[in-house]
């Protein structure tokens, strides 16, 4: 797991990218496309044009991080092509992680007594 420290924003890039790009070139996007500091110690997020892919970068101080999850079963749930950046909060980035609907997240049933 990402160690996301106190004052760490996480940024979902709209739309879908070619998840052929690493972390130059995704770099480049944070950049040019949202405006944004890609050195900052943020994190970035991309899905890939499926859905079941998502690249996040991260410089940690020291250097460049590039982490990818690909889900076996769904898609990850992401915002609508509004202004081309989206900022959650790292909750948000947890449910994201897990394959969870980060904006309505519901408790699952447990029961309330045994027997």
């Amino acid at each position: 797991m990402i160690p996301i420290s106190t004052g760490v924003r996480v940024w979902l890039a709209t739309g879908h990218t070619d998840m052929r790009k690493g972390f130059a070139s995704l770099s480049l996007q944070v950049q040019e496309v949202l405006r944004r500091d890609p050195l900052s110690g943020h994190l970035f997020c991309f899905r890939g044009r499926r859905g079941d892919l998502l690249k996040v970068i991260w410089h940690d101080g020291q250097g460049a991080c590039l982490f990818t999850k690909k889900l076996e079963r769904g898609r990850f749930i992401w915002p609508s092509l509004a202004d081309g950046v989206v900022s959650i909060s790292q909750a948000q980035m947890s449910y994201l992680l897990s394959g969870i609907d980060w904006r309505n997240p519901q408790e699952a049933w447990r029961p309330t007594s045994v027997g």
